[in-house]
């Protein structure tokens, strides 16, 4: 997400319960993927206090986005499954619309975030798909399109507010995790990075020749800039194929 999406009128307050704490003293196995439980836990210790401090936040009425069920939602989905990297920055601000997957918001948030807007509009162009009204993007992750913020919560209306409170640490041991995959015959698993925007860009050296997809961020700022036109998802399909590997069928389903 980008500061331009952050503009918006604040809902009320939230609780000063609002769920987070009751993460602190499950298993990871019961917050996320067994294969990502795994590979996380030589994490699991700074994890467990970016938690505690997003639950101390929450305990002092501080509204933390996205909901506490979300809030390790990109993690689900199995590690094994994952063939495209897609990283964004930190989740949406605004009340109601980060849902915990990179880029995406639920199916009923109206209008959809510029950023996303910019997708939609670049997928079309490359692709011929027609953009949805929602920003659903689940059927993606789904296929293994791991849509992951570098931070993965935020103060309601207040964008990159827990950039350096730990969360890059667990990003960039699951981005190694992702690279690190082998088959059985020991040989690199297909994978394609997105890498949209500075943010997203400083991940490259952990990629460890991976192939990856690079451009300016979506956001209405910079997607004139270089975004438009880089046709990311049919060279991310190609370079899927080339790995063996299916494509990807990007085209979302209507509501």
């Amino acid at each position: 997400m980008t500061f331009e999406d952050a503009l918006f009128d604040l809902e009320p307050d939230a609780p000063a319960d609002q769920g987070f704490d009751a993460l602190l003293d499950k298993p990871l196995e019961e917050l996320i993927a067994p294969d990502w439980a795994e590979a996380l836990r030589p994490v699991e210790p700074p994890l467990r206090e970016v938690m505690a401090f997003v639950t101390d936040q929450a305990k002092d009425g501080v509204q933390i986005l996205p909901a506490a069920s979300n809030l390790l939602r990109a993690f689900r989905q199995p590690l094994a499954d994952v063939k495209v990297l897609v990283l964004g920055q930190d989740p949406y601000p605004t009340p109601g619309h980060a849902v915990g997957l990179a880029f995406s918001v639920s199916r009923n948030t109206r209008p959809i975030p510029r950023s996303l807007a910019n997708i939609y509009r670049e997928l079309q162009d490359d692709l011929g798909l027609p953009p949805r009204v929602h920003g659903d993007l689940g059927a993606w992750s789904e296929q293994g399109v791991l849509l992951l913020n570098r931070v993965l919560s935020v103060v309601a209306g207040s964008a990159g507010s827990h950039r350096g409170k730990g969360w890059e640490t667990i990003t960039t041991a699951a981005v190694t995790a992702v690279v690190n995959r082998t088959d059985a015959a020991g040989k690199p698993k297909p994978l394609v990075a997105i890498l949209w925007g500075k943010d997203a860009e400083s991940v490259a050296p952990l990629l460890n020749g991976a192939p990856s997809v690079v451009s300016v961020h979506p956001s209405p700022l910079s997607a004139s800039r270089g975004f438009f036109g880089s046709k990311p998802f049919s060279r991310t399909n190609e370079l899927l194929v080339a790995q063996g590997a299916s494509p990807v069928n990007w085209e979302l389903p209507v509501l």
